[in-house]
């Protein structure tokens, strides 16, 4: 029975991993790694996570199962930062559970959806690839469109057409901030836009706030995501503290429903409970824990917004130099000083992406992807010397 699979296509991301591991250059430069790194390179713990980690191996007593909603202190305590501080269970319309990262909350999402009658999922592309794969393996249908335009900025008139033009049994997945791969995100203006239009059509929002506190800040970041649960009737929404609390393999994340009304919220999450228990049982606790007591604690959690906010300056000040480097032989970067978060596209083919491999050490994606955070004020002059170089 087994011999009849075929062997999987490789993943690309971890052959690159592998190539820059081998590559003895000292001068090497990896952007494919979706990872967060500083100045020097390193991805470090926060400090906040660090200390409240330290109080958990003191505190905590047991390691008993929690249920497949996981730690509904973490849960609720994520709720004031994603859906606002004044009424962060908008009148009892939210609830959701913990699931391992913005991954599992992406999958519980479209399984509850699809059970709930939905089709056909409407996904700007290009989008973070596990997207498609998830849609893929239940399956739903993917119908694409253009995310964003030449310009280097949002295509708000292609997600508003697909949302007008949308059927029952539709659903709208949106990146919530800090677009991956690109890094272009709605503006503001957009994002009413998208709302009202939501608001008149059949399609069901799907919204991934994968990055939140990448961009502009903590209460900038859930602007579009807010400004669509204001206009609509329900909503689904799939969180990840992976990036803005550095817990990458501790898989940290969470599912939350907006009802029409709170009354229908049992049957919903027991559905969605129903997912998450065929899907893996329970989720892991540890580091949704540690996010618990960070934000259970008034000092860790201003020191976890100082440490996200010193994330975020890096970045941007990343960015701010590629933008002031205008025109690089045929690729102009001025539109990646406007861009948000850990990714930017760069539009080169890949018979220059291996040259940057080559001749100059720069690993990237095959896709154009690069991670702004693999850029340090030591390699930047180096990079965009490497693209002028490669795109002359």
């Amino acid at each position: 029975m087994l011999e009849r699979l075929n062997p999987a296509a490789p993943d690309a991301l971890l052959a690159l991993i592998k190539l820059y591991a081998a590559d003895p250059r000292g001068d090497k430069i990896d952007l494919g790694v979706g990872v967060y790194r500083t100045d020097e390179g390193e991805t470090p713990v926060f400090a906040a996570i660090k200390e409240a980690e330290r109080r958990l191996v003191t505190s905590q007593a047991s390691k008993s199962y929690l249920g497949p909603e996981g730690d509904m202190g973490f849960v609720e305590g994520l709720m004031p930062y994603v859906f606002g501080k004044d009424d962060p269970s908008m009148g009892g319309r939210v609830q959701g559970i913990q699931t391992p990262g913005g991954t599992g909350a992406v999958r519980i999402a479209v399984a509850l959806a699809k059970a709930a009658g939905i089709t056909r999922v409407h996904l700007g592309v290009p989008s973070w690839p596990n997207h498609a794969q998830i849609l893929a393996d239940l399956p739903l249908e993917m119908a694409p469109f253009d995310h964003a335009c030449a310009d280097g900025t949002a295509n708000a008139d292609a997600v508003l057409q697909v949302i007008r033009d949308a059927r029952a049994g539709d659903a709208v997945l949106l990146h919530g901030c800090c677009h991956n791969p690109t890094g272009i995100d709605y503006t503001p203006d957009q994002w009413h836009a998208i709302a009202a239009a939501l608001a008149a059509s059949a399609a069901l929002p799907i919204i991934d706030l994968a990055y939140q506190g990448l961009g502009f800040g903590m209460e900038e970041d859930a602007h579009g995501l807010r400004a669509v649960l204001a206009a609509v009737r329900e909503a689904l929404v799939a969180y990840s503290c992976d990036k803005n609390f550095g817990l990458y393999r501790d898989r940290v994340g969470a599912f939350y429903a907006v009802a029409q009304d709170g009354s229908q919220l049992p049957a919903i999450m027991s559905n969605a409970a129903g997912l998450a228990r065929a899907n893996w049982s329970m989720p892991p606790d540890h580091g949704a824990a540690a996010v618990r007591l960070v934000l259970e604690d008034e000092a860790l959690t201003a020191q976890w917004l100082d440490e996200l906010g010193t994330m975020r300056c890096r970045m941007r000040q990343v960015r701010a130099r590629l933008a002031a480097a205008g025109r690089v032989g045929t690729l102009d970067l001025t539109a990646l000083g406007s861009q948000n978060g850990l990714f930017s596209m760069l539009p080169l083919d890949k018979d220059r992406i291996a040259r940057l491999r080559s001749d100059h050490a720069i690993y990237m994606a095959g896709s154009g992807r690069i991670n702004i955070a693999g850029l340090t004020q030591g390699n930047l002059d180096k990079f965009i010397g490497a693209l002028a170089d490669v795109a002359g």
